[in-house]
């Protein structure tokens, strides 16, 4: 039962990212605090949390469940990143 997510690449890579956004957002306006940049954060840490997920499924249909949740946040972030960029809260990539 179960996977190693810790080899993943897709998880090592999103591990990795969450400090970097943690970071990036820090400087945002005080009243961002419970909205874009916490939404931003969640994103961000919803990544590699659904890849965790996968590795305790022991179904290829649940597997492809957190996967597509996973692209799902990694789309989202994108979205978040360039909306706060567009705001002026972060500079472009």
């Amino acid at each position: 039962m179960g996977r190693d997510y810790s080899k993943l690449d897709a998880f090592q890579m999103a591990d990795a990212l969450v400090p970097r956004i943690y970071e990036a957002t820090r400087a945002f306006p005080v009243e961002e605090r419970f909205g874009l940049q916490s939404q931003i954060r969640r994103a961000a840490v919803s990544i590699p949390t659904n890849l965790v997920e996968i590795s305790a499924s022991d179904s290829a249909r649940e597997y492809l469940h957190f996967v597509r949740i996973a692209l799902g946040s990694t789309q989202e972030l994108e979205y978040l990143l360039e909306l706060s960029s567009r705001l002026g809260f972060m500079s472009p990539r």
